[in-house]
């Protein structure tokens, strides 16, 4: 194989798995304040001036709330839990859903982790989306470390799914 084919195959192989990526962040329609992929899974919006979806802005506040005791500021990771924001792209919506609901235990020769299930607290569960595009967003790059500047007004329908979730 001459290097320009070698090079060519280099760049095919690095730029389909972000290709993939970005078609899975992708916004496709928006529904009452949130985004949507194609695949009807929540993604985030981020407008040209910076100002942030309000499942974003949530996002942010109920993973520093409830996540980053353990996975550390931003879904950076820390030495206790790893980084999230680069799993958070890689991982699909669904198993998000489960390992965060039901916890998930890895013990073997390399490895020893436990994450608790967090299925009854429903300041997790009420919240779970706005956790998920605030990872996707950050670890994207989409959004820089810290407390979004500019926030999108919450919805009416937000606002009613929450209290109705919170009780």
């Amino acid at each position: 194989m001459n290097h320009s084919v070698r090079l060519l195959a280099s760049i095919l192989a690095y730029c389909l798995p972000v290709a993939a990526i970005a078609d899975n962040l992708a916004v496709a329609y928006s529904e009452d304040g949130r985004y949507y992929t194609e695949d009807d899974i929540p993604t985030f919006n981020v407008a040209e001036d910076g100002t942030v979806d309000w499942m974003t802005f949530s996002g942010f506040r109920r993973y520093h709330a409830e996540c980053h005791v353990c996975h550390g500021p931003d879904g950076e990771g820390s030495t206790y839990a790893p980084a999230l924001k680069e799993s958070a792209l890689e991982m699909d919506y669904y198993d998000f859903v489960d390992v965060v609901t039901n916890g998930r235990q890895v013990v073997n020769a390399a490895e020893n982790s436990v994450m608790p299930g967090f299925g009854d607290n429903p300041n997790v569960m009420c919240f779970l989306d706005d956790i998920y595009v605030y990872l996707k967003a950050h670890g994207s790059g989409a959004i820089p470390r810290g407390r979004p500047p500019k926030k999108e007004a919450k919805s009416d329908v937000i606002r009613e799914d929450e209290d109705a979730c919170m009780g």
